[in-house]
C-alpha cells in the first residue's frame, strides 16, 4: 500500500468538516461515539449529520423520518461541534450520498474539505452505491473500523481496492491540503451495539437503557416506538 495519495497537494489549509449520514433508527452510542472519535482522530472542525429520509438501500424504518430526525436532535444538542441537517428528511427524493455531497458543495463552495464517515462494513460495499466514483470528487471518505483490524486492500473488492490504495492518506493531517479525494482510516472504541439490537429489545419490551442517550430512550417511550405489532 503506497504511504500517500497520488494526487497533488495543495499548500492552502481548512479545517474540515465530517458528514455523517444514515438512517439512525434510532440513533445510538455507537453513533455518538463514531463522530466524537472522528473529530479527535481526524482534526475535524465538527460533524454535520445528515439522518436519510428515504434511504434506498434498505427497507422502510420503522418510525417516520422526522421522529429519527427528533432523536438525532435530541442525542446531539449538548455536543457544540456536532450540527444537525435535515435536508434529507424534507427532501421528497431517496437519500443517495452522491447528490448529498453535490448539494453540500453548492452550499459551501469547491474548497472546503469535506470528509464522509463510514464503517469498514459500508466502505466495503461502496461499489454498490449510486455513482460511487464521483464521491471521491466531492469529499475525502474516513473509513473506522474495529481495533486490530486495519482496513486491508486485499479485502475489498477489485475497483474498490485500487482507489483504496492510489488516495490513501498515512497521516490525517493531510486532510485539510485538499477538498476531497483522499482516503483515512481510524481505529475506534468497539461498542458492541446496533439499532437492530435496540429495536429487537424494544419489540420485546425489554430494556435498551445504556445502549442509547436517555433523552432518545424518554422520546421512545414518550411515542411508544418500536413497539411489537
Amino acid at each position: 500500500m503506497s504511504a500517500t495519495a497520488t494526487f497533488s497537494v495543495s499548500p492552502k489549509l481548512f479545517e474540515p468538516l465530517g458528514l455523517f449520514g444514515g438512517t439512525f433508527d434510532p440513533v445510538h452510542y455507537g453513533h455518538l461515539r463514531l463522530a466524537e472519535e472522528a473529530v479527535a482522530h481526524l482534526g475535524l472542525g465538527g460533524v454535520r449529520w445528515i439522518p436519510a429520509g428515504q434511504p434506498p438501500h434498505r427497507g422502510k424504518p420503522q418510525v417516520t423520518a422526522a421522529q429519527r430526525l427528533e432523536m438525532v436532535l435530541r442525542s446531539t444538542a449538548k455536543n457544540a461541534r456536532f450540527s444537525v441537517d435535515a435536508s434529507e428528511v424534507e427532501a421528497a427524493a431517496p437519500s443517495y450520498t452522491v447528490h448529498t455531497l453535490e448539494r453540500l458543495r453548492c452550499e459551501l463552495g469547491g474548497e472546503k474539505p469535506l470528509v464522509l464517515l463510514v464503517g469498514a462494513d459500508a466502505f466495503a460495499g461502496l461499489t454498490t452505491w449510486h455513482r460511487w466514483r464521483d464521491i471521491f470528487s466531492l469529499a475525502h471518505v474516513a473509513v473506522s473500523h474495529r481495533p486490530g483490524f486495519p482496513v486491508e486492500a486485499g479485502s475489498l473488492p477489485h475497483d474498490l481496492a485500487t482507489e483504496y490504495v492510489d488516495r490513501w492518506l498515512a497521516d490525517a493531517s493531510g486532510l485539510k491540503n485538499l477538498p476531497s479525494g483522499g482516503i483515512v482510516t481510524f481505529a475506534m472504541t468497539q461498542l458492541a451495539i446496533s439499532a437492530t439490537q435496540i429495536r429487537k429489545l424494544l419489540a420485546n419490551g425489554l430494556s435498551a437503557r445504556y445502549l442509547l442517550p436517555d433523552s432518545v430512550l424518554d422520546y421512545i417511550e414518550l411515542h411508544q416506538l418500536y413497539k411489537s405489532t
